[in-house]
């Protein structure tokens, strides 16, 4: 069953008027901590996962929250942050959360287009990757730069956004490139950001609209909205910022259109646990 579950937004404008997010819907218990959300050029489908330690399923939702199906992986769940896809249509899993910054294993999973309407175990290319600047495992407090819960796919590449565990420093995000090919590969840091300080800065999502134009980064605090960049110098640009007055645990965000974003938010203690649709403009 459906319930409206209320998310409200400032919006950053001129006269900082509210923006009200219209209504939210209730994930199926099976998400309870889903990690990550993506639609799949031409469809109304919405493919979302749950966080590490969870089975190595995918699930498949229609915009009211229903589940479709869900999809099984030949792959193990020992982190998966976000989910992205090409224009293909293939999905793109991120097994790269690293809390204690000390992963050698990091990889990304690709899901052929052609596998996601199959049942059984499902057969999956692995990414494998590790950071180019990263010398140590861990490194020092003042470097715990290379946990990750956020990704998008754009030109024949992963671009991946960086969630600092230093103190005082947490809304620091790196960006990082990598080729979307089956392989070993370094992550190339190509820029930076600082959303803020506090662990409610914390990057937990990102995903670029289809016309490459614009990115959204979500925090548990905010939306980012970068637009007017050239090629993938995604933060020179334009930038507009949309605070939550709600908050929760927020770590999935894609578009389902030009001007509207879908985001999810894990079950916490009772709080949570939903879908949510607003308008950028």
């Amino acid at each position: 069953m459906i319930k409206h579950a209320y998310l409200f937004l400032f919006v950053l404008t001129a006269t900082c008027q509210k923006k009200d997010v219209p209504f939210g819907t209730d994930l199926p218990n099976a998400l309870n901590e889903v990690s990550g959300n993506e639609i799949i050029v031409n469809s109304n489908e919405i493919w979302m996962h749950n966080d590490g330690g969870n089975k190595p399923d995918i699930y498949c939702l229609n915009e009211k929250g229903e589940l479709l199906r869900k999809i099984t992986l030949d792959a193990k769940n020992e982190d998966w942050e976000d989910i992205t896809s090409d224009s293909d249509g293939n999905l793109y899993i991120g097994d790269f959360g690293n809390n204690n910054n000390k992963r050698k294993n990091l990889k990304i999973l690709r899901v052929p287009f052609n596998s996601l309407k199959k049942e059984g175990d499902i057969a999956v290319e692995k990414i494998s990757f590790k950071y180019s600047d990263q010398k140590q495992f861990p490194p020092k407090k003042k470097k715990l730069l290379f946990d990750c819960e956020a990704f998008f796919y754009f030109n024949n590449s992963l671009y991946l956004f960086t969630k600092s565990r230093v103190e005082n420093k947490s809304g620091k995000t790196n960006l990082y490139k990598l080729p979307a090919k089956k392989g070993k590969h370094k992550a190339k840091l190509i820029g930076s950001y600082n959303f803020g300080s506090s662990n409610y800065n914390w990057v937990t999502g990102a995903d670029i609209r289809d016309d490459g134009k614009q990115i959204a980064i979500l925090t548990q605090k905010d939306i980012w909205l970068f637009s007017n960049f050239k090629d993938d110098d995604f933060f020179n640009g334009s930038v507009k910022q949309i605070p939550f007055k709600h908050l929760s645990q927020k770590e999935g965000i894609c578009y389902k259109n030009d001007n509207t974003l879908i985001l999810t938010d894990e079950n916490d203690h009772g709080r949570g646990g939903n879908m949510y649709e607003f308008k950028t403009d």
